[in-house]
């Protein structure tokens, strides 16, 4: 029988009944999780991190007396991987999702606890271990939109890059084609949904497939075509029109 490497593992979580269901569910549909330790606030949170080195947290967003940015950036010095647990908070969901990190929404599905579970082990054993701790806490305490950094899944494993490095993002099918002022483009395993959600101004919608950064609208035409600093020519459709113009008044 093949032996299931244990991921060591640590729940940060300030409600005892959540932490136990959590802890029951990973124990009856994720084996590969050995809870070696337990918080329920970032008093408790970080001391116990740094004394076990887990490579796996299960970390409430909120929690008395700071909240999961908080403990991230008192572990900074370490280094293993997130997955996050939270109520709904558009906020915090738009912060996770443009630092690809993995998170489970309360009440927790066992069908998502799995696929996340899967996923870090997956980078675990791949030795794939890539910081978005950091980029998570470089982005909450960077104040402007576009100095944030969004990390792209990529078909290769993953790239960072500022926001306002991005002139435009283009849908191609399953995917999305995001436009750097390098000339550089990148193929992101995303649909262009998904960017239009999380990417505040000055990225606006435009068309069904693209979005565009304002601070690089050169011109606009009354038949409906804006250009770019680049040359780039993109049909604005009249569902979007409204929105587009009213950036310009």
């Amino acid at each position: 029988m093949m032996t299931i490497q244990k991921i060591k593992s640590v729940i940060v979580e300030d409600e005892l009944a959540a932490r136990e269901v959590l802890k029951n569910y990973l124990s009856k549909y994720c084996p590969q999780v050995e809870v070696v330790g337990e918080a329920q606030n970032i008093k408790e949170a970080v001391p116990l991190l740094h004394e076990i080195k887990p490579q796996l947290v299960f970390l409430d967003v909120e929690m008395p007396f700071g909240n999961a940015f908080d403990v991230l950036e008192a572990c900074k010095d370490l280094q293993f991987e997130t997955i996050f647990v939270t109520a709904f908070s558009e906020y915090s969901l738009k912060a996770l999702n443009q630092s690809a990190a993995y998170y489970l929404l309360k009440p927790i599905s066992i069908e998502e606890l799995i696929v996340a579970v899967n996923k870090v082990q997956h980078q675990i054993l791949n030795h794939e271990i890539f910081n978005r701790n950091k980029i998570i806490v470089e982005n909450f305490h960077e104040q402007k939109p576009e100095k944030q950094q969004v990390i792209l899944p990529t078909l290769e494993g993953f790239e960072v890059v500022k926001m306002e490095d991005i002139i435009r993002l283009r849908g191609n099918g399953n995917f999305t084609d995001l436009y750097l002022n390098n000339g550089n483009k990148k193929m992101v395993c995303r649909f262009l949904k998904h960017f239009s959600e999380i990417l505040p101004l000055p990225f606006i919608r435009v068309h069904k497939s693209h979005i565009i950064n304002i601070n690089v609208v050169k011109s606009y035409n009354k038949g409906g075509i804006v250009t770019l600093n680049d040359g780039t020519e993109i049909e604005v459709s009249p569902t979007y029109k409204e929105d587009f113009l009213k950036n310009f008044k």
